[in-house]
């Protein structure tokens, strides 16, 4: 198995990268992990990773430098660039300093795997090969639609988009934007919109108390729930009762 090394401050990069890229399928391990370049000179000799992505805005040694320094150690390492900026002196500039590819953030899976299919075809041309099936994984959108569901139907529990990020292996900023471009609306948003209805729903009979509702749809302070109703209905829950059942 050949070896791959993510280089890039920003942790989510790398989980999104390791998620999303289709290792197996080239020969490759998941990935190996450094936050700047002076970390990844160390990995770079001693694991002599394949294929290396490298974000161009980096602390300590930045995306340049190490592409300059990198680039002589091993011809048989590629360098990949990941970066936010879609502009042409960027990819110039990296392709000067010794990069194969381009991509942008955030990283789109396809993007990614045609990426990793040319450098490794380029390293390896006598190699096989072959995309495999991910028996068992989750995609985003089936995490993203998990995420939804959990909403519907577990309104009242502490719903943290953090906590599907960390089990399934996404970036939190990922799976936030794939929510909102699937759903209109984003994560805290919708969970509010569930608890703000179903309050609703609860506030007309008379029987149940303001604090016994709040509790009901997930809000241990009173005076939190007030304030988030007020702030979707226009009118605290007294006056909505008020208005509705006088």
């Amino acid at each position: 198995m050949h070896k791959c090394l993510v280089i890039d401050d920003e942790k989510p990069v790398f989980i999104a990268i390791t998620k999303l890229g289709h290792w197996s399928s080239y020969h490759l391990e998941k990935p190996l992990y450094a936050e700047n370049g002076r970390d990844a000179m160390e990995i770079l000799r001693r694991e002599k990773p394949s294929v290396v992505f490298v974000d161009m805005q980096m602390p300590v040694m930045n995306g340049s430098e190490f592409l300059r320094e990198a680039s002589g150690l091993s011809r048989s390492t590629s360098f990949i660039v990941v970066s936010g900026y879609d502009e042409f002196q960027y990819a110039q500039n990296a392709i000067r300093c010794g990069a194969m590819d381009y991509l942008l953030k955030p990283v789109a899976e396809d993007a990614l795997n045609e990426a990793i299919d040319r450098t490794m075809h380029t390293l390896y041309p006598e190699e096989d090969f072959k995309e495999e099936e991910s028996a068992g994984e989750m995609s985003a959108q089936d995490v993203v639609a998990l995420l939804h569901d959990t909403i519907e139907r577990n309104y009242t529990d502490n719903i943290r988009l953090q906590d599907f990020a960390d089990e399934y292996f996404f970036s939190k900023e990922y799976l936030s934007r794939l929510f909102k471009n699937t759903y209109g609306i984003g994560v805290s948003e919708y969970l509010t919109k569930v608890r703000m209805e179903r309050a609703s729903e609860l506030i007309l009979r008379q029987e149940i108390t303001i604090s016994d509702i709040a509790s009901r749809v997930g809000y241990s302070d009173n005076a939190y729930f007030s304030k988030v109703f007020r702030a979707y209905f226009g009118k605290t829950p007294s006056e909505y009762r008020a208005l509705y059942l006088s």
